[in-house]
Parts: C-alpha cells; structure tokens; sequence
C-alpha cells in the first residue's frame, strides 16, 4: 500500500516535492520528523552536530538552511563563528572559509 503524503506541506515537500515526492515525504516526517525530535538531543545540540558536519564535509548547498535552523534553536552568531573557526583545524581552512561566506550570507539575509 502507498504511502500517503500529509494534507499540508512542509519544507522539502515545498522546496523539491514536485520532482521528488518520496524524498521530500521522508525528509519531512522521518528526519524532521523523528529524528530531529528525538527526546535524547535538544534542537540545539543537534543543530550544532548538523552544522559541524556539514562544515567538515563541505557540504554547502545543506549549509544555509541549517545555518539558519541553528539560529532559530538558539545558537548565537558568535558560537557559530567560534564552530567553524574550530574546525579549520580539523576539517581544513577550504571547508571553514567556504562555511564563513555562507555564514555572512545568511546573517545578511537575517538583517534585511
């Protein structure tokens, strides 16, 4: 039996359901859904683990939107420079300078 999408659409289902319905659904409901709101991290912890990761992976396209994420759970701009300045070290300074432009880019787009 299909699984059937929920009445009203969140995120991905907004930002890539119509070319990948399947994807967007277990974006929604299973990461967003479960996973993020699993009783043994707090959003913010999690925030935090998810923007390091991507740094360290050079992951920028996820980058943006998590970057934001952390500011809504509660993640100061200053701990999010201090992250990425910590990981220059272990990640390497290509993933922190790139991560640093995305930064800038999305605490410009929080002031306009």
């Amino acid at each position: 039996m299909p699984h059937e999408p929920a009445a009203e659409p969140v995120a991905a289902r907004k930002a890539f359901g119509d070319l990948a319905p399947a994807l967007a659904e277990y974006t929604d409901k299973v990461l967003f859904g479960d996973v993020w709101e699993r009783p043994g991290l707090s959003p913010r912890d999690r925030s935090l683990i998810t923007v390091a990761s991507l740094v360290a992976l050079y992951r920028g396209n996820e980058l943006p939107f998590h970057i934001g994420k952390a500011l809504d759970n509660g993640i100061s701009r200053d701990e999010l420079i201090e992250l990425i300045t910590h990981l220059a070290f272990y990640s390497g300074w290509p993933t922190a300078a790139t991560a640093l432009t995305v930064a800038r880019q999305v605490f410009a787009g929080r002031e306009a």
